[in-house]
Order: C-alpha cells, then structure tokens, then sequence
C-alpha cells in the first residue's frame, strides 16, 4: 500500500549548479542521497513530506520521476512498469528516515506536482486503481485547460492535466508548487538571496496566495503557494 512520495527525482545535467541554485531556493543544505547501486549519486533535500532528489543525468533539468513509499518500511526498491511510460518506483522508506536524522529540512513542504498526460482514464486507472492513491477531484475546467485530476497521498497532491487540445505525444511531469506559511516573509528571504519571484497574486484555488520562481529553479515550472486563513 502506498503511504507518500518518499522521494521527487529531478534529472539535471550539472549537478553541482543544480545543488547550489536549489540550496538558495528551498533555504537548506542538502542530504546525501538515497542508497542506490544501480542509480547515479545525487543529492537530496529534505521538504518534510517528501525529499527532491538531484541527480546526473541528461542535457536539460526536469522532473524525471516519483518514488512512492510502501506501508512496509522496509520493503526492497522496484521499478513500477505502467503503461504511461512514466519512471515510477516503489520502496520503503526506512533508507530516508535514517537520512533524515542528521539533517534539517526546508521551511516549506511540496504542495503538488503537475503531470501532463493524454489520458486522464489511464491516469485514474494507474494511480488510484493500481496504487490505491485517493481521486481526491475530478473535474473538466475548460479555463485552466482541460480535465484536471488531483490525487491526494502524504499531504501531496499529484495534479493530473488532461488538455483539450495539444495533448501531449507522451505523459510527462511539468512543474512544482511549493507550501510556505508566509508568502511576504519567504518573498524577502528570496529575494535576499538572489532569487528572482513576481509579485504576490491570488491563486486559483480559493483561499491561496501564489508567486511564480522566475530563477534557481531549474527552468522547471515552479510555483510558491500560501493558504489564506479564513
């Protein structure tokens, strides 16, 4: 039974540039990556519900792929085959939690991932049939695209996009949104840091405010989100 993403793997072709543009964006060091002999060593930061993993591979940043955690903590790693052609594994999550012992984690959580896909059918089939992961929504918003998906496991949402029109020839993550408890606070830490953000607007879900990461974000879609107190 899957309990979480343990861990997002972002593929990047220096991994050195990528460590430092993404320690000045989530405001903490990373941990040393996730035990894996037959994958290329990276770095990890820790997001408390989830760890994002750099590492070497390929001309361009993107978000290759998910590491879903087992209920069996120490349940062996294994590549989920799914016809998606999408890089989803399964692991328990004893490895992370040693790993995130000795270290201190971001001040901000991930709040979702966003998935393009041509098949929004085949997505419900695989994630929440397969892998028993909650449809939280599903809905049609013409205005934002399309059919939109949102499943809901470890206080994470994978946003599935089906677009109406130019769907895309092959299911592929998009972008990232990240939760922070201070929108104005964590806009001056970033901005101190060299890192380039617009100005704070409404979001589309009621009850949000949003700002776009214009730099240190890998040229990955990114997004930071405050809910509102109502």
């Amino acid at each position: 039974m899957v309990t979480g993403v343990d861990r997002i793997v972002i593929a990047v072709p220096q991994l050195e540039c990528a460590v430092a543009e993404y320690q000045l964006l989530l405001g903490c060091e990373p941990l040393p990556a996730v035990a894996n002999p037959t994958a290329p060593t990276g770095c990890c930061f820790d997001l408390n519900n989830t760890l994002v993993e750099l590492i070497p591979r390929g001309d361009a940043a993107r978000i290759a792929g998910l590491v879903f955690a087992l209920a069996a903590a120490d349940a062996p790693p294994a590549v989920l085959a799914n016809g998606r052609g999408l890089d989803l594994r399964l692991a328990g999550d004893s490895a992370t939690a040693a790993r995130r012992a000795g270290g201190a984690p971001a001040g901000m959580c991930v709040d979702h991932l966003v998935l393009r896909t041509a098949d929004a059918g085949a997505c419900i089939d695989l994630f929440a049939g397969e892998l028993g992961i909650r449809l939280a929504l599903d809905r049609d918003v013409p205005q934002w695209g399309g059919r939109m998906l949102f499943f809901r496991t470890g206080k994470l949402t994978l946003e599935v996009i089906e677009p109406v029109a130019d769907k895309p020839s092959r299911d592929a993550f998009w972008g990232i949104a990240y939760r922070c408890y201070d929108l104005e606070l964590t806009r001056r830490q970033l901005t101190g840091r060299g890192v380039a953000v617009s100005a704070i607007r409404q979001g589309r879900k009621p009850g949000t405010r949003v700002m776009t990461v214009k730099s240190h974000c890998l040229d990955i879609p990114t997004l930071l989100l405050e809910a509102v107190p109502t």
